[in-house]
């Protein structure tokens, strides 16, 4: 069994460092630390879990000391714009149009795998580039389906995390671009979570990378629906998009996607039991998004899938306009290259279909009519897979 105490002790002697930057952090390190220990790993597979904590713990405690030895905590974060929706529904595309736009900076795998020193106090190129890059080479070898789904993962280290990713060092989350090296399936479930103090995080993170660097708008993507009282309060002058797709698809992409995903990890995966965990995810999500006041908030802008497939050129230029700044010739002429030179099937074709929910006892005539609610407010059709 993995021991939280010694952990922490070898973090510290390895680095001379001991602030963690909060003072909740090692109760919640050892609900974390607990969780880990309840799977069942062979010794080889929990010493890959210790040097994997090991990375996280040294990186959150140089994170920190960045901030006492640099005036991070006054770069201003202006205007940042935002993409969210349901998984499966556009929004890595869209982000990843917006990423190109020459005034815009994104967040990338080798910052936030390796978020310390800030990348504006390094001359030359950043080592942290290289190495992020020989990562993601092991991660698309050993989770190579994922491909399918999310081809930008070719991006390796220049690859475009969520904002859930940021927190990876927090211990409130464990996601595959994580922990691929540890043969565990449960990489969330049971982690305490505090909205507020992640969005702070994260804003943390956006002030270490703009640090003496050329000043760009953020252009960020994360799951913030069920946190968008905490998000505004981090960042009220921010805009968010919000993508809308039909909650059956999402279920059965999600399923498919996480399957290829977690395969690579831990073996074959029960169908079943995934797509019931969707389904019950997508139920709440959709629920959440009905009844959160704050859905309708000005500074978000609802868009469907089906439009932005249509036209995600014409979709972001609109939301670049809703969130009051132009989609310059320059920025327009990146995405549409984009578009061309990276097609979604360039690493094969990703098969799905909502039997995939059927074979899991789902009935889609139910289904559909318990989301119809949800597709007549944001004017989503039903797609037929």
């Amino acid at each position: 069994m993995l021991d939280p105490a010694a952990l922490l002790a070898r973090a510290w002697a390895a680095t001379g460092l001991s602030d963690w930057g909060d003072d909740s952090f090692e109760e919640r390190f050892a609900l974390a630390v607990a969780h880990i220990n309840s799977i069942p790993m062979d010794d080889a597979g929990r010493q890959a879990a210790a040097e994997n904590i090991h990375w996280l713990l040294t990186d959150r405690l140089k994170f920190f000391e960045d901030r006492k030895r640099y005036p991070l905590a006054d770069e201003a974060i202006e205007r940042p714009m935002f993409a969210t929706g349901e998984p499966r529904s556009g929004t890595t595309l869209m982000h990843a149009l917006m990423s190109v736009d020459p005034d815009a900076r994104a967040l990338r795998f080798w910052e936030v795998m390796h978020p310390s020193p800030p990348p504006g106090t390094v001359a030359g190129v950043d080592p942290r580039m290289a190495q992020a890059d020989a990562e993601w080479r092991e991660i698309n070898a050993k989770m190579w389906k994922w491909l399918h789904c999310h081809p930008y993962n070719d991006m390796l280290g220049n690859g475009l995390p969520e904002d859930e990713r940021t927190w990876a060092f927090d211990f409130r989350v464990m996601t595959p671009t994580a922990w691929w090296r540890v043969p565990m399936q449960n990489l969330s479930l049971g982690l305490p979570t505090d909205s507020a103090a992640q969005n702070r995080l994260h804003k943390m993170m956006l002030q270490a990378l703009q640090y003496r660097r050329p000043r760009k708008y953020w252009v960020c993507k994360g799951f913030h629906g069920f946190r968008l009282k905490e998000f505004f309060e981090t960042y009220p002058d921010a805009t968010l998009v919000w993508l809308h797709r039909d909650p059956v698809q999402v279920a059965a992409s999600s399923t498919m996607m996480m399957s290829d995903i977690m395969e690579g990890i831990v073996g074959k995966i029960d169908l079943v039991k995934e797509a019931r965990m969707h389904v019950e995810r997508v139920r709440a999500s959709i629920a959440n998004t009905m009844a959160n006041p704050l859905v309708g908030d000005p500074r978000i802008h609802h868009v469907r899938y089906r439009d932005f497939v249509a036209d995600p050129v014409g979709t972001i230029r609109g939301y670049y306009r809703f969130a009051g700044r132009d989609l310059g010739p320059g920025a327009e002429a990146a995405m549409r290259r984009y578009l061309a030179e990276n097609k979604g099937d360039r690493h094969g074709k990703f098969a799905y279909s909502s039997q995939v929910l059927v074979d899991a006892g789902y009935d889609l005539d139910a289904l559909n009519q318990e989301f119809r609610p949800f597709r007549e407010r944001f004017g989503v059709e039903m797609e037929k897979r």
